[in-house]
């Protein structure tokens, strides 16, 4: 048993500490990040959208898109509309009719299919893939083009910056929490459960910013060295002739697609130039829904492309099985570390200690999710307005 405890806590340490200080040192050797280039638009750069019910949000993202510093005769932009039964394809014939957007229906069938009716369409040898819901920063596509001046590169990810705070911020202050149907009673009970359920959004929000960051790190250095291992769903380009038709249950196209690329000899880099923007999941459910989703897609890949675990087949093979297999190692490790500090608890000391500091962890976890789970609106409680705006969705990547 003391071994099984050493060996999960060296793995755990070393996923979360040693592989990124692996990177750093590993930049002493060999630093291969693209250098400074003129982003000079001379590529030709399609963008692909895939959208379903999201006649909201389509007019405000396409504004966007067309108002890229990007020339107009170098761009296309593609909706695919993923068999949507409200007014997206109405709201998309507006722009069709101008010639600003192709527009292509298929029947509900999921996001990896719509990929690749878009692809279809795209006349560009380059692919921008974007979301409905988030926002690019000006020159996003000038910096997304930039890396491929070199021919080595296969794909360049973007940035995507979290703004959960402001945008709690911004909601609580739109809120009507004193209820004037039930008096001031009823107010004051609103206005501390509204105030209970923020302080929970912004620390679960807080948290996930801050995990981004530290993915975000990861990333920089793993594209210096060499390539990155997956993309932001958000804010990602790749080379047209290296796409290849994705399943039709793909969970995360934006790790497959750039690890597909990876295995064809190219890198994937990351460029912080590139910027979109969207809000952090503000909800325990919704995050929770993206970790499970993050831990299911990379099983599948695994499925998908076993190469990823051949060293003479992927050269990011190390950071592969450091980054993207050791995170899924990892909860069993902490299993077995539990398991064995039971055991060992009464030999030593320090396994006692060990014991008591995991058992207060995971109380302490388990008091936030309590405290979440009562934050959660009752059907007792006092009513909202109805014009509260609704909690964002989770972000898409974080891979």
């Amino acid at each position: 048993m003391t071994l099984v405890f050493w060996l999960s806590v060296a793995l755990i340490a070393y996923v979360y500490v040693g592989y990124p200080l692996a990177l750093h040192c590993g930049l002493w050797m060999a630093d291969r990040g693209f250098r400074s280039r003129s982003a000079n638009p001379h590529y030709g750069v399609s963008i692909v959208v895939a959208a379903r019910n999201e006649a909201a949000r389509l007019p405000a993202r396409l504004d966007n898109l067309l108002s890229l510093y990007y020339p107009a005769s170098r761009r296309q932009i593609i909706v695919v509309s993923d068999g949507s039964t409200d007014e997206t394809l109405k709201v998309l014939a507006g722009y069709q009719s101008k010639g600003l957007v192709d527009v292509v229906a298929v029947p509900p069938g999921g996001k990896a299919l719509a990929l690749n009716a878009g692809i279809e369409r795209a006349r560009f040898e380059i692919v921008v893939f974007a979301d409905a819901r988030q926002t690019f920063a000006p020159d996003a596509l000038r910096e997304l083009v930039a890396p491929f001046a070199d021919p080595r590169v296969g794909a360049v990810t973007g940035e995507l910056q979290l703004d959960a705070e402001s945008a709690c911020r911004r909601s609580d202050r739109d809120r009507r929490v004193f209820d004037r149907r039930s008096g001031e009673r009823a107010g004051a009970f609103e206005r501390r459960e509204q105030e209970r359920r923020r302080t929970l959004r912004s620390t679960i929000a807080d948290g996930v910013g801050l995990y981004w960051k530290y993915e975000k790190q990861m990333r920089r250095l793993e594209s210096r060295i060499w390539s990155t291992l997956g993309a932001t769903g958000a804010i990602y380009a790749i080379r047209r002739a290296l796409y290849r038709p994705l399943p039709a249950d793909t969970i995360l196209d934006d790790v497959l697609t750039p690890m597909r690329i990876v295995l064809a000899g190219y890198r994937v880099v990351f460029n912080e130039k590139a910027l979109a923007f969207d809000r952090a999941a503000s909800d325990a459910d919704a995050e929770a829904r993206r970790k499970v989703r993050t831990l299911a897609g990379n099983y599948q890949i695994l499925a998908l492309e076993p190469a990823l675990l051949l060293p003479w087949r992927n050269p990011v093979w190390l950071q592969y099985l450091s980054h993207k297999v050791g995170r899924l190692v990892v909860p069993y490790a902490m299993l077995a570390a539990l398991a064995s500090s039971i055991v060992l608890a009464s030999s030593h000391p320090f396994y006692a200690v060990a014991l008591a500091v995991q058992v207060l962890f995971y109380l302490l976890a388990g008091a936030g999710a309590l405290l979440e789970f009562a934050g959660r609106p009752r059907e007792s409680a006092a009513p909202v307005d109805a014009e509260r705006p609704r909690a964002p969705r989770a972000v898409r990547e974080v891979a």
